[in-house]
């Protein structure tokens, strides 16, 4: 059995001063929103208290679904690198960026330079988009849909060499009999309302797995809890989005949690129940919220 940990949007905090010239841009935007409203969100007390519980669960292999840091300064990518350093070795963490790990377009690409031992396949030499990484039976496939939107929106692209590129994978890893795990940040359907945070080309992407088919896809940005079915070539393919992992407990917003998958089985008998742990409502206590099959056994 493989025990998987799937955390998001961490948004770490605090954060660091800005300089006057790195405000000339979308950040102002982001730098504003944060002063009145993300810093009280986005607390560090909760994500190093979620850290801690992560610990005490025995996963394997912990990963994250972007959004590490939140208006794209040097600093924070050079804290967010610091602290996935002390959190573990990039053999048992895996990131992928989401859009406000690129929120401006002179920072494209940073997440890669700063983080990139935890966002490359196996043996890979640099951060190459899609990567596949192979842990005892189980083939985490990482995407970006990372990508500098215009002020107030959030939205993400694969692009058509991503898409392409993934066909082939979910093909070949299909191949090697091996349990498929789509990692991308933008959740691959959004609600009508939530156009300006969508992935642009979810449709795409949606048809690859309709057609190729995958075991899990996980993903994050809406900071909600939430199970979405997808077509699949032979069955439903679950898709999963988590909390932010920094939310503080007691406010408006759903609180800081995560979700752990045991995976276990073979092709067309594999078995994957997921356990979603973090703040019960209105609570500073961490416990088990529920549990889930996703895929079981036939």
């Amino acid at each position: 059995m493989f025990t998987l940990a799937h955390l998001s949007d961490p948004h770490l905090a605090p954060l660091p001063t800005p300089r006057f010239s790195e405000l000339a841009s979308k950040r102002i935007f982001g730098f504003l929103h944060w002063q009145h409203k993300r810093r009280d969100i986005h607390r560090r007390d909760s994500l190093d208290a979620i850290i801690g519980d992560v610990a005490t669960q025995g996963s394997d292999h912990i990963a994250f679904t972007g959004d590490l840091v939140n208006i794209s300064l040097l600093d924070e990518f050079a804290a967010a690198r610091s602290w996935l350093a002390a959190l573990g070795s990039p053999h048992d963490i895996t990131v992928i960026p989401g859009n406000h790990d690129a929120y401006v377009r002179s920072t494209l690409g940073k997440a890669a330079a700063f983080w990139g031992p935890y966002m490359r396949g196996d043996d890979s030499p640099d951060s190459t988009l899609p990567f596949v990484r192979r842990r005892a039976g189980i083939a985490m496939i990482g995407l970006s849909t990372a990508i500098a939107s215009p002020p107030l929106m959030s939205t993400g692209r694969l692009g058509a060499t991503q898409i392409a590129q993934l066909t082939e994978l979910l093909a070949e890893l299909r191949n090697e009999r091996l349990f498929r795990v789509v990692l991308i940040h933008h959740p691959p359907e959004s609600e009508p309302h939530r156009r300006r945070e969508r992935l642009l080309d979810a449709e795409a992407f949606r048809s690859v797995l309709a057609n190729t088919g995958a075991e899990l896809v996980l993903h994050g940005h809406d900071h909600l809890s939430s199970v979405t079915w997808l077509d699949g070539p032979e069955r439903r393919i679950p898709a999963v989005g988590v909390p932010s992992a920094s939310a503080a407990p007691g406010g408006r917003w759903q609180p800081a949690g995560y979700n752990l998958y045991r995976i276990d089985g073979e092709p067309h008998a594999w078995h994957c129940e997921m356990i979603a742990r973090g703040f019960q409502p209105g609570s500073g206590m961490i416990s088990e919220i529920g549990r889930r099959i996703l895929l079981r056994a036939s």
